[in-house]
């Protein structure tokens, strides 16, 4: 079963093993990324980040894993690195994560073209467009570093991004 989703362009570090894993408990870590999951040296370092079980698998990957994660009794996270890539998940392959409905977005760095929403928190208009999309879906969007510093849901942010209600 899938216990937390998040998204988090450093995917797997102290704070979600750590500080997430007290909110939500889990046994292991699912990190999501086309990238990671084609350099050896990357998924290393993922996976040795964590005492817990921990895999990394591209997106395909992932959807093709789904029911058999979903139907296990195990607790996982899944993360993403972007919301691209979670919505690949969430809308487009219709994967329902459990009793899980809400996608919290932790760090997403400053780059070129992106909107700053917070600290270490900001998105691209396509990002945008998927936060919007995984919305519509039913879940809600919270943009949190670490819970007790959330800075808001994407219903406070969407209007930067064109969207209105």
């Amino acid at each position: 079963m899938i216990s937390f989703v998040r998204v988090d362009d450093r995917m797997i570090h102290g704070q979600t093993v750590t500080r997430w894993s007290l909110e939500y408990p889990c046994t292991g870590l699912i990190a999501v990324n086309d990238a990671a999951a084609k350099n050896p040296v990357l998924k290393g370092a993922y996976k040795s980040a964590s005492d817990k079980k921990t895999f990394v698998w591209a997106v395909d990957e992932f959807i093709a894993k789904a029911p058999k994660v979903l139907a296990s009794k195990d607790k996982y996270f899944l993360i993403t690195k972007n919301p691209i890539d979670m919505k690949k998940i969430l809308v487009d392959a219709g994967i329902v994560p459990s009793d899980v409905k809400t996608v919290i977005i932790g760090p997403c760095n400053d780059r070129p073209g992106a909107t700053k929403l917070g600290n270490n928190q900001s998105i691209t208009q396509e990002e945008a467009d998927a936060l919007e999309a995984i919305t519509k879906k039913g879940y809600e969007v919270e943009f949190a570093l670490l819970k007790e510093t959330a800075i808001g849901n994407w219903k406070k942010f969407r209007g930067q991004f064109g969207y209105t209600d």
